[in-house]
Order: C-alpha cells, then sequence, then structure tokens
C-alpha cells in the first residue's frame, strides 16, 4: 500500500503482525506512574500493574502530543515522499490525540485525520478493515476511504468487562456513585464505547466465567451480527481456563473465525487487570 499509509496511537492495540502487514504505523501513547511517564509500549502491562502496586498509585494515561505526530509525519514523508498519510484517531472524546493530529498536520497537506470513536480492538476493526478497502482500491480517494471508514464504524460495536473498577474510576471512566454501587454489591459492569465515550450499559453478577458469557449474549442481542468473525480481548492475568471457554463459547454461537488481542498499556490501565472484552460486527 504505497498510495497511502495509515497511522494510528498505540492504543488501538493493532497487532504488531498486522501493522507489518498492511504498513500501519503507530505512534506511542503515554503512561504515568507517579512522578514517571514512559511511552506506551515500552514497558509491560504486568509491570505497570506492579509499579502502581509498589507505589501506592494508580495509572494514568495521555494522549499522543503534537510533537510525537509530527515526528512520525516527517519520517513517513521522508521514506516515502508520494504517500498520503491517513490518520484514523482514537476516540477525540477520550482523548487529546485527534487535536493533536490536527495540529502537527498544519503545513503538512499529505496528511488527513478523522476520528473512528474508537479505542482498543474496536479501533484496530475499523482500522484494518480500512486498510484492507485501501488494498483492494489502489486508485482510491480520500473522500471514498473516510466514507467507507465511516460505514465500518457504524456497524461496530466494543464492550469489555472489567473485575477491577478502581481503574476505571482513577481514569475517570466511571462515576464515584456507579463504582461505589458496583463494588460493594460485587457487580461487573458492561462497558460499551458508544459515541466515542465510555458508558455502563448493563450490570452483570457471579464469576467471571459467567459474566464473560452474559456479556457476550448481550452483545450478540444488539442487532443482526455478521458471524463471520468476532475479536476477543483481554488483560494480563485473564485465565487461559477462561480464555479458552470463551473461545469454545464465541463457536458454539456461530462466529466461523475468532481472534485474541491482549490489551497493551494504555487500555490496560483503564481496564485493570484480567479484564475481558469483545468487537464485533452488525451485517452490512
Amino acid at each position: 500500500m504505497g498510495k497511502y499509509v495509515i497511522v494510528v496511537e498505540s492504543g488501538s492495540d493493532v497487532t504488531p503482525e498486522l501493522c507489518e502487514r498492511y504498513g500501519i504505523v503507530r505512534v506511542p501513547m503515554h503512561v504515568t506512574i507517579g512522578d514517571e511517564t514512559v511511552e506506551d509500549g515500552s514497558i509491560d502491562p504486568l509491570e505497570i500493574y506492579s509499579r502502581c502496586n509498589e507505589f501506592g498509585v494508580m495509572p494514568k494515561t495521555s494522549g499522543c502530543s503534537p510533537a510525537d505526530f509530527a515526528h512520525v509525519y516527517d519520517r513517513i514523508h521522508a521514506e516515502q515522499p508520494d504517500a498520503t498519510i491517513l490518520h484514523l484517531a482514537y476516540s477525540e472524546a477520550t482523548t487529546c490525540s485527534h487535536q493533536s493530529s490536527k495540529i502537527a498536520a498544519q503545513g503538512r497537506d499529505y496528511v488527513f485525520s478523522m476520528d473512528t470513536r474508537f479505542v482498543s480492538v474496536g479501533q484496530s476493526l475499523v482500522v484494518v478493515e480500512t486498510a484492507k478497502y485501501i488494498e483492494a482500491h489502489p486508485d482510491v480517494t480520500v473522500d471514498e476511504i473516510f466514507a467507507f471508514t465511516n460505514s465500518v464504524m457504524d456497524r461496530v460495536l466494543l464492550g469489555f468487562v472489567p473485575t477491577d473498577l478502581a481503574f476505571l474510576k482513577a481514569g475517570g471512566r466511571l462515576s464515584n456513585v456507579a463504582f461505589l454501587g458496583a463494588h460493594l454489591l460485587k457487580i461487573k459492569p458492561c462497558i460499551e464505547v458508544t459515541g466515542g465515550k465510555f458508558v455502563a450499559t448493563k450490570k452483570f453478577r457471579g464469576s467471571m466465567l459467567k459474566c464473560a458469557r452474559a456479556f457476550i449474549d448481550h452483545m450478540v442481542e444488539k442487532g443482526e451480527i455478521d458471524y463471520s468473525h468476532i475479536g476477543l480481548a483481554y488483560s494480563v492475568g485473564l485465565s487461559e481456563e477462561l480464555r479458552d471457554d470463551m473461545e469454545v463459547y464465541a463457536h458454539d454461537l456461530g462466529f466461523k473465525d475468532v481472534t485474541w488481542t491482549q490489551v497493551g498499556g494504555v487500555i490496560s490501565s483503564h481496564c485493570g487487570p484480567t479484564a475481558f472484552g469483545a468487537v464485533l460486527t452488525l451485517k452490512a
């Protein structure tokens, strides 16, 4: 894909394999633990949790700066001067990254940016589908690409079930009242990304296995699902037994292809350890 180069934030959780396959470039977001800020990807999520436990703090995250994007845009342009750069951004409602990209794009007429309204594996799905579309239509225009991307975004369903709500609370992703109620009643909420925002939509009770199954059932009830593929995601610590069970359960529900992604530092900092998530699409 020489004509176009897609750029994403590291919080998209596009895997290294997919980045290599489609020439996607990731720009690191940032994780702060106490007084230290590091680039996402430079520290393992398990180390994030270990340091937070050691220092008695919760992790914080921040988006990419204009300088982060400018550095990447200039490097791509130097290597591929004829390429058009497409930034498919991490949800603008949750971070400054899209605004930073637009600032960096000033004076660089080869850069175009749009808000995907998703994060993590939801953003990854939108990005990879866009990359496939470009590969299949090498002469497509930017407007046509963004129209296609919007059509994909309208069909994506993304949610996850955290087991430790303290991370969502610390990151400002869950109201204090909702946090306290869920914590005291040992409730695991379904957090969905709707309109680019994290929204608690349903509550589950019981073991993580029971809640994970109920969560998938809830997601497939949201419309006419495309059963050709489901993307499952998890943060470090989720048991292999549960992952195996959920893969079997997804196949039992009729999903033909099941892929797994372990989320990186930014998403791990929001959802905490042992979280489980899924991304599905509605039929076109």
